[in-house]
Order: structure tokens, then sequence, then C-alpha cells
């Protein structure tokens, strides 16, 4: 029997989700649309709570080109308001609030990355203080008597923090309550997330049912396993790879994930059919093509994508030049510092190289056997050097960062 346009529209859209709650609301928007030629609205929430966005973010950011790409209104929502409170997601303690003016220097950065996989011209780039800044005590009232307080302790970290008598600041419960009104105020039809925020999504669709609107579906995409393969994604935790990252940096990262993990990442990286990708999968299995040969492939399609198909060769050709010859790269960093003294720890140069983006980092380098002094392993996290005005060290942390520092 022929695929109708409806079934692939909402396999192609079903793609890696893990929630699409409930499915036939979407298969009957969808059919809708279809019919009448109106676009369904789809909102993504993002809170500006840092400058850098890293591939983790994309996967839900690819699923709205998916939307946009069958003629559905995109809404890139960036919480201006919401991002004054703290989104409490995954906190074990109050987040720390954010102050108006890094939050607009955040929102100027994402709006630079989005489009890197968002059509500029089919993007509406919203901010949700422009009805939330609206909001008198009065309105904050009324919304907040539509969600009980069991509701709001039904929330997984909500509970636990409860039942270990942590605190729960009050202005927390107001996140799920203007996250929700978002999609009150834009009256959508579909809203997405990872599944951490299935919660929150949810708040939304009980009070567009309580203002009398038809309630959103909500679809959420996994959570994606950094380049450790254990935790998810995170700038904090040294795993991540940005989406600016250069090309070569890029592609070095994406070949450090394990064979097993690449998988997911051809799943949620790409847009690859997941019949493309079993396919991939059984050759592997059959001897046919070299893991290696196929996660080449994937950091090719990654940086293609979030670069160009040629900045994707160069450093394809980079990555195999300076590993398979065991060469070091064309262009290494040159970086400058000043001399503060005679000595100086190794983990704290590797943060002013650039080479770590934090102590923590550094430290778990070195003590990983990762970390290389003028082609010297370092192994000791306490390890000092003897530096010197015009001493030159070659630095190198894994296989992909490497920095040329002088002191002066």
């Amino acid at each position: 029997m022929a695929t109708t346009e409806l079934e692939k529209q909402f396999a192609y859209l079903e793609k890696g989700c893990v929630d699409v709650i409930p499915r036939e609301e979407l298969a009957s928007k969808l059919e809708r649309s279809l019919a009448s030629g109106r676009p369904l609205t789809v909102k993504v929430g993002f809170d500006p709570s840092a400058p850098d966005l890293h591939l983790g973010h994309t996967v839900v950011i690819r699923k709205m080109r998916h939307f946009q790409q069958l003629g559905h209104r995109v809404v890139f929502l960036i919480g201006d308001f919401t991002g004054l409170i703290g989104d409490p997601t995954g906190k074990k303690a109050t987040r720390p609030q954010l102050t108006r003016e890094e939050i607009e220097e955040n929102a100027r950065t994402y709006e630079r990355q989005i489009f890197k996989l968002l059509d500029p011209e089919k993007t509406t780039i919203d901010f949700n203080s422009r009805w939330l800044d609206r909001l008198r005590s009065a309105d904050w009232v009324r919304l907040a008597a539509k969600v009980t307080v069991a509701q709001m302790l039904e929330r997984d970290d909500f509970r636990k923090r409860y039942e270990a008598q942590q605190p729960i600041a009050l202005h927390e419960f107001l996140y799920p309550l203007a996250q929700g009104y978002d999609s009150v105020a834009l009256e959508c039809d579909v809203e997405m997330g990872g599944t951490d925020q299935l919660f929150n999504l949810l708040v939304g669709r009980h009070l567009m049912r309580e203002h009398g609107l038809e309630p959103q579906v909500v679809m959420t995409v996994p959570l994606l396993e950094g380049l450790d393969g254990v935790e998810k994604m995170s700038k904090s935790l040294g795993n991540y790879v940005a989406v600016e990252d250069a090309p070569f940096e890029m592609f070095g990262k994406l070949m450090s994930v394990s064979d097993d993990l690449m998988w997911k990442y051809w799943l949620l990286l790409t847009d690859h059919t997941e019949h493309d990708i079993k396919g991939m999968r059984a050759d592997v299995r059959a001897g046919v093509r070299h893991p290696m040969e196929v996660k080449k492939e994937l950091a090719s399609t990654v940086v293609g994508e979030l670069h160009s198909p040629g900045a994707a060769e160069e450093a394809r050709r980079e990555f195999e030049r300076v590993f398979s010859a065991r060469d070091l790269p064309t262009e290494i960093p040159e970086v400058c510092l000043p001399l503060e003294g005679n000595v100086m720890l190794l983990s704290k140069l590797l943060c002013s190289a650039g080479i770590a983006s934090s102590n923590s980092e550094a430290r778990r380098l070195i003590q990983q056997r990762g970390v290389k002094v003028d082609g010297r392993v370092v192994d000791d996290v306490k390890a000092e050097l003897q530096v010197s005005a015009g001493l030159r060290l070659l630095l190198q942390a894994g296989k992909r960062r490497f920095a040329n520092v002088t002191f002066s």
C-alpha cells in the first residue's frame, strides 16, 4: 500500500523523538494543516543562561528544521523573562538568577548560532518578556490558581528536593507557569524540548486547556550524551562540542566518540533516516565498512552542515594527516602570556592557554595522562613548570588541542 503524504510527514517528524503526546493529536493537526494549507505553530524555548550552544542543543533545533522544511511556522523563543527566574530542571539547589544584561548578551549569540541550521527567512525569533512583562500581580495570582502545589510536586526534581528537605524557593514554581503561559500567548500547536522538559511542556498543555484553547502536542527528544559517553553533553563537564568550534576541533572531538555512541549521534545530529543508519550498522557488523570510516563520514556530515562542505573536507584531511602520520597540525595557535613569576602550575597554564575551559577540566586531562609539554606526558595534577621571559612551550591535550606558549 502506498504511503500517504500524512504518513511520510509523521514519520519524518517522529524520527528520534522519545515522547509524542498524544500521537493521534499530532496526526490530526498535520491532517488539518495539509487540508487547509494553514501551517502549524511550533515553539521551542531557550533560556539564554550561557552564551554557547553545543551539539546537544542542536537535537531539538534540527527537529524544528524538520517542521520548517514541511512548511510550518517555527518560533525560536528566547526566554529573556524566564531566564531571570532560572530553570530549576535537574537542579538540586536553587539556580542563580541572571541579570538582564547577561541575558541580552547571551541572546544575541543565540541568534547567530541557530541560523547554522534554521532558515532565517522562515524563522520567527520572539522573546517571552513581550507578554510576561505585561502580566500584573492579579494576572500572576490567577495564573497560579490554575496549578496546585501537589501538581508541582509531581515534578521529579521538586519532589526529590522536597523529600530530601532541600529548599525550593517559591519563584521556582513560577518557572513552569511562565513557560506554560508562553504556549497560551503564542497559541502553539506543538511544543518541543528535551526529555527533562516534559513536565514543563505538559504544564503548557494544561494551561492552554484552562484558557479555552486547543492544547498543544508535546514532543520530546533525547538528551545527548557527551564525548565521555556517560553524562549529558555539558560545557561544565567539558564533554561538549560547541556549535561554533573550529572545523578541525569539531571534527577531532566527534572522532573521539565511542563506536556505540556514534549511532545515536547519526540519529540525532544528521538528517539520515533510521533505515539509512540501520544499513550502515549492518555493513559494519558484516565487516563491509570499518567503524572508523563511518565515524569520519559522521564528523564530515556534522562539520559540513555547521560550517561548509569545503571546511569539512579540509578538516578531514588535516585529521588524517595528524593522526595517521602522527604529525603536528599545520596551524598551532600562538599564545603569549605575561610572566607573573618563575613557576606556574600546569593546570593554570592549560587554562590560560585556552587548552582547558576550567581548572577541573585541566586536572582531569592531566590525571588521564592526556597532557604533553614539549612532547612529554605529565600526569601530576600539582605539576609546576619553570618559566622565564622568552621561554616557548608546546602544549598538547589529547589529540586535538595544541598551543605554542611564549612568556613575556
